[in-house]
């Protein structure tokens, strides 16, 4: 490889996420295209973002400088110099962000009359409104904990919202120190009147005097912690995978701290019995002028869902049933089943209606008595999952069901090891996937009696099977009965199940024995065709780049002269653009209503082109740590529809935001003459499910 040298060649992955999540918050701050609600909840996801990196991304460097495993990573950035950087520029960010709520977003939401305000701002009337409900609703809940020799300091658990409160003895003249924390069940804003909120902490402030009856309050300042919430299972051969995760659950309530966040105002005294008795550093101590916690800020987002503030929010959209599953008549819905014997049917969430289509095939096949058997993954679902009621029914109805759950989906260990209870109860055979291994595939097998043979059905998707998150996430999903590819499931379902070595697919290509290698030969034969002067193209849609191998091929094919488009949400380590290095490779990222979660792959040009979906990005987790899967489509419609999803994407006249060599990102969203550029995803949701027939041709 010519260029850069190798140390310089890859941008930093923390560094690059902290520009993702600074793209949101650009979002946030577009008063020209973004409804002003809608600004509230970027906000909202920005500070949601910003405390799992802090809990996985930083808690994770900090432990293993800690223990002295930290390596140079591939940026050539030594970790305690990506900490340094983290910390700079993650106190930027969140001043920016706290600025933007301050300065645009307050003012711009009272002007439409949502008021954001504190205590000192309500009138007398509102103040004895907030009093009764104190002291009928939030009293009864609160607990004062005392810091003294006969209470040591209280636990304070990870990203909870509390008081530092400091007390006087008017007896003896004594100081003392109380913690109060805000219960987390409580709303992040208080309606002191039509259109008027208040912070909850201020609620409980103005009125401590009730909790500490006979002191006198001499200060109060809010606070909150963030924790190593990084979980670490390994579970050896004489324990259970699952009581493995549940020690380790119990074991992570109590990380250390990687991050303290104050009020500006606290007093140097207060700060310092923090940092001490939490055993935190200074440089990650963090001073808000906002009130903190603002993923409180969803709560303002939804103010008035039923129809006030309408013209403050995206337009309405409804998803659409994909025009090959539609309603057979009146009453009659659409045959699930003779729907995919037709023809593959591609589906792209959530402009395709998730519960007419995926759901709608999981239901279908636990009602149908020709249905013997059903395989599954679960990653993430929802709280009250039809996807999970489908399965228990089927298992109920006789049909032998196996579920691999994945339990160490992170943040929903609780709620997956609640799912996979409830489905060995109904009699479904559960498995937990591979010790060491990830279950991140998305797939669904069904074997159905036809006639005097059986026939596979297969969903193979880029998304998880969460019928919520399906209405926000951007997915793509292939719905088939081709034989190759219920082969093909059979053997991984079997794998995961039981006892098999790793097999080579038809149709799929597989973390983490096949993937990796998989992609480089693709990569490597359009480097190839370059060099021998034939039409050669590689197009990659995925949330982040990491893998050095991967990013290296696309460098040597950018340099034989294969153009190379990538669509990256998140991470991106590649530098574009760099002479000598990547002059042929274009990196653009789109955010917007719907987080961009499909992964897929084009691999030539036209209708010679090889064209993959699935579930890995390319991350080495993703390819050595994970069972992923990506599925190659074959009908030439649905190989030029993924292509003209790209060139839409790629578009000059697209808004997006472009990466240049140094890892900056430039947002273009206004054209020469000042009009807006095209959204994709309005694009997307105006002309529904015809953009995909008449640009498939």
């Amino acid at each position: 490889m010519t260029g850069p040298a190798p140390e310089t060649r890859f941008l930093d992955r923390e560094i690059s996420w902290l520009r993702f999540n600074e793209r949101v918050l650009e979002l946030a701050q577009d008063a020209d295209q973004i409804p002003l609600l809608e600004r509230a909840r970027y906000l909202a996801i920005f500070a949601s973002n910003l405390d799992e990196f802090y809990m996985v991304r930083v808690a994770g460097l900090r432990r293993r400088l800690a223990t002295g495993v930290a390596t140079t990573s591939a940026s050539g950035l030594p970790p305690r110099e990506v900490l340094r950087r983290i910390l700079a520029e993650t106190k930027e960010l969140m001043a920016r962000h706290a600025g933007v709520f301050q300065d645009e977003l307050r003012p711009e939401l009272a002007a439409v009359g949502i008021n954001i305000i504190r205590w000192a701002e309500l009138d007398s009337e509102e103040r004895e409104k907030l009093f009764q409900l104190f002291r009928y609703q939030l009293f009864p809940v609160l607990t004062p904990l005392a810091v003294d020799p006969a209470h040591p300091f209280p636990y304070i658990s990870g990203l909870s919202l509390n008081l530092a409160v400091s007390l006087r003895d008017p007896d003896t003249g004594q100081e003392h120190f109380a913690r109060v924390k805000v219960p987390p069940l409580l709303p992040r804003f208080v309606e002191a009147n039509a259109g008027r909120y208040v912070p909850v902490e201020d609620v409980i402030a103005a009125h401590l005097e009730l909790l500490f009856p006979g002191m006198e309050i001499q200060d109060h300042h809010a606070f909150r912690v963030t924790r190593n919430e990084d979980l670490e299972v390994e579970a050896d051969t004489d324990e259970n995978l699952l009581q493995a995760l549940e020690r380790e659950l119990m074991r992570r309530r109590f990380g250390p701290p990687v991050r303290l966040e104050v009020d500006e105002n606290i007093r140097p005294q207060v700060l310092d019995l923090l940092i001490r008795e939490l055993d935190i550093n200074e440089d990650e101590v963090f001073k808000i002028s906002a009130p903190l916690d603002l993923t409180g800020l969803n709560q303002i987002a939804d103010i008035g869902k039923s129809g006030e503030y309408s013209e403050l929010r995206f337009k309405p959209f409804v998803t659409k049933t994909h025009p090959d599953l539609a309603d057979e008549g009146p009453g009659k819905p659409a045959d699930i089943f003779a729907a995919i014997r037709r023809r593959d049917i591609l589906l792209h969430h959530p402009y395709d209606s998730f519960a007419t289509s995926v759901q709608a095939f999981l239901e279908q096949a636990a009602e149908d008595p020709d249905v013997l058997a059903i395989k599954q993954t679960l990653y993430r679902t929802s709280g009250d999952s039809p996807i999970v009621d489908a399965l228990v029914d089927a298992a109920e109805a006789g049909k032998q069901v196996l579920v691999l759950v994945e339990i160490k989906a992170r943040f929903d260990e609780h709620a997956n090891i609640s799912w996979a209870r409830k489905l060995e109860q109904a009699g479904c055979h559960v498995v937990y996937g591979l010790i060491g291994l990830k279950t991140h595939c998305k797939l669904s097998l069904v074997v159905r009696r036809e006639g005097g043979f059986l026939r596979r059905y297969a969903h193979v998707g880029t998304g998880n099977y969460n019928p919520k998150t399906a209405r926000l996430y951007e997915d793509l999903g292939l719905l088939t009965c081709d034989n190759e590819i219920g082969a093909d499931l059979s053997d991984l379902f079997n794998r995961l199940s039981g006892f098999a070595h790793p097999t080579k697919f038809g149709r799929l290509l597989t973390a983490p024995n096949a993937l990796r290698p998989g992609l480089l030969e693709l990569i490597h034969a359009q480097r190839e065709k370059a060099e021998a002067g034939q039409p050669a193209r590689i197009r990659i849609k995925v949330n982040s780049i990491v893998d050095e191998a991967l990013i290296d091929a696309l460098y040597e094919a950018s340099q034989a002269g294969v153009p190379v488009e990538i669509w990256v949400r998140g991470i991106c380590a590649l530098r574009p653009g760099v002479e000598g290095l990547s002059e042929n490779i274009r990196v653009r990222s789109v955010l917007g209503r719907f987080l961009e979660h499909s992964r897929a792959f084009v691999f030539g040009r036209e209708d010679q082109a090889q064209v993959w979906i699935g579930s890995s990005d390319l991350m080495h987790r993703n390819l050595d740590r994970r069972v992923e899967a990506l599925v190659r489509l074959v009908e030439p419609v649905q190989r030029r529809a993924i292509s003209a999803l790209f060139e839409l994407a790629m578009d000059p006249k697209t808004a997006a935001w472009d990466l240049a060599g140094d890892g900056t990102w430039t947002r273009t969203a206004y054209a020469e003459d000042g009009s807006p550029l095209a959204d994709l995803q309005n694009t997307l949701i105006t002309e529904r499910a015809d953009w995909w027939s008449r640009r498939a041709g």
